[in-house]
């Protein structure tokens, strides 16, 4: 096929239905005189490139796991949501991977929209061989501390899976006492794989509860901004003081004495 002898329309049609399109057809495109079909040569180059990047992203983005998963280890990556908010609990998620093609768009939750989140928490849910939530309350957040409720929320994920790994992958710094082999990666939700699902699958989770709790404390917003800052929450806390989904230790100084 020589694409002098089709119209750009067509062209653009052929490249839509073509995957890839092939080599002799790339080549005599690329010597095409038009300035609309040179348009779409750079479109596509574009968007092979960044299509080689994003392989190359997934590839080193499970490296960690299958590195470990060479030496025979079962690995779990354990990830937490909801540490900075002013309300809701934190929660924990653990994803661990049975060895398979990467999950295609799989990256650290912050980076991903709603939507997005939810489609990849149901395929991490589909193809994961271990998938858990751990929760710490409010009011363990008050009487431990976040960090201390952190730590209580990721070890309860880790137990409730139907099997211990035998090594886990934590975002950050921290260490759980549990007994497991285990290393901590500061931005592990953006450098492995089984970090980056289990931070999808606790922002799903966290979402849904504060979504909940936005039925039960109506007119702060909670399904909005889940729990976190905002201006229309601020807003919110001037006008109806707290509610018992807030962390006292978290609110501005005027709203702890209306407790």
């Amino acid at each position: 096929m020589d694409p002098r002898d089709l119209t750009v329309a067509e062209i653009e049609a052929y490249l839509a239905r073509a995957a890839p399109p092939r080599p002799a057809f790339l080549r005599a495109l690329a010597s095409d005189p038009r300035r609309a079909v040179q348009r779409l040569v750079a479109r596509l180059r574009a968007a092979r490139a960044a299509g080689r990047a994003e392989a190359r992203r997934l590839r080193q983005l499970y490296g960690e796991e299958r590195g470990r998963r060479r030496l025979g280890q079962v690995v779990a990556g354990v990830d937490e949501v909801g540490r900075g908010c002013l309300a809701g609990p934190v929660v924990a998620g653990v994803v661990i991977f049975e060895e398979g093609p990467p999950i295609a768009g799989l990256d650290d939750s912050k980076r991903l929209m709603p939507a997005v989140r939810e489609r990849l928490d149901q395929e991490i849910r589909a193809c994961a061989r271990g998938v858990a939530i751990g929760v710490a309350s409010v009011e363990e957040i008050d009487r431990f501390n976040i960090l201390g409720a952190t730590r209580l929320a990721m070890r309860r994920a880790v137990q409730a899976l139907a099997a211990p790994p035998d090594f886990l992958l934590i975002d950050g710094r921290e260490r759980l006492p549990l007994g497991l082999a285990q290393a901590a990666l500061v931005d592990g939700d953006a450098l492995c794989a089984c970090i980056a699902a289990a931070s999808i699958v606790a922002k799903v989770a966290r979402d849904r509860l504060m979504r909940e709790l936005d039925a039960v404390f109506p007119g702060y917003g909670f399904a909005h901004h889940k729990g976190y800052g905002t201006a229309e929450h601020l807003a919110a806390l001037a006008s109806l003081g707290p509610c018992a989904a807030h962390r006292l230790a978290f609110l501005p100084v005027e709203q702890v004495a209306l407790f």
